[in-house]
């Protein structure tokens, strides 16, 4: 259902002019929130995971280009359109692919059931940048990690910039959140049999290369956020401190680069 926007103001418009995504995590409370996809693949790859759409907010141009098919698939859910400078002004950014598209949130399963059949998970403890988590998300999907474990200080994994970041893969790795935080859930994760490798700069490390982590059954990989990294309650409580060799005197990498050389090092073998 097409329809053309008159009123910017218009109260079925305001999941695309919310700048505070905390209002659309609680949109629909009792029951579950929105967030919002952005671009025509990742639109996709949300519908393709199941997601429901609620509404599309779409450059005119996109209704018989890149969005058309997204439009078909939809059904008869409301698809907002106006010019580029219009959509602009609503949600306070250009839009980069033309479409957006607000969708309901699925019941997060839990920490437990997340863990049953990982061989290799990923922890992020307490990373706050949203650019950051989305890159982490894409690397974990593509380089063969099973699922992803949050701690509550992390930044929500379906913001607009991390599900973008991501390019969708957000929604093709499993994930949850932890039921404590540092560093209580090392003790949770080895609990389930996973050897716990931090990764952090101690004097007291494991090469990343050491075939001793490779080929642990069960492997958490733990990241602490950019600058201040992990705590240092959390490295003590680890199986192991590991480390990225550097050289040209650099002493470390941004954690999300970091990341996909540990995945690549560290996915079962």
């Amino acid at each position: 259902m097409i329809i053309e926007i008159e009123d910017l103001s218009a109260p079925e418009l305001q999941p695309f002019l919310c700048t505070n995504e905390n209002q659309l995590l609680h949109w629909n409370e009792p029951e579950q929130g929105l967030f919002i996809a952005e671009s025509p693949k990742v639109i996709r790859r949300a519908l393709d995971a199941g997601y429901q759409p609620v509404s599309l907010l779409c450059e005119r141009k996109y209704i018989s280009g890149q969005a058309q098919d997204i439009i078909q698939r939809v059904g008869q859910i409301p698809v907002y359109t106006a010019d580029s400078a219009i959509l602009t002004e609503i949600t306070g950014f250009k839009l980069t692919q033309g479409v957006l598209c607000a969708m309901q949130r699925h019941t997060l399963p839990a920490a437990e059931q997340i863990c049953q059949n990982a061989l290799r998970v990923v922890v992020l403890e307490d990373i706050m940048n949203q650019t950051n988590i989305g890159a982490i998300f894409r690397s974990a999907a593509a380089l063969g990690m099973d699922a992803i474990l949050l701690t509550p200080g992390c930044s929500d994994p379906l913001y607009r910039r991390s599900v973008r970041v991501s390019m969708g893969t957000v929604f093709q790795i499993p994930w949850a959140y932890l039921p404590c935080g540092s560093p209580e859930y090392v003790s949770f994760l080895k609990e389930k049999s996973f050897r716990t490798a931090a990764m952090a700069l101690r004097n007291d490390t494991v090469c990343i290369d050491d075939n001793s982590l490779s080929s642990a059954p069960r492997l958490a990989v733990i990241l602490g956020t950019e600058g201040e990294g992990l705590k240092e309650a959390t490295v003590s409580a680890c199986d192991d401190t590991v480390k990225i060799p550097m050289f040209h005197g650099v002493d470390s990498l941004n954690v999300a680069a970091a990341s996909a050389v540990a995945f690549w090092e560290l996915r079962k073998k």
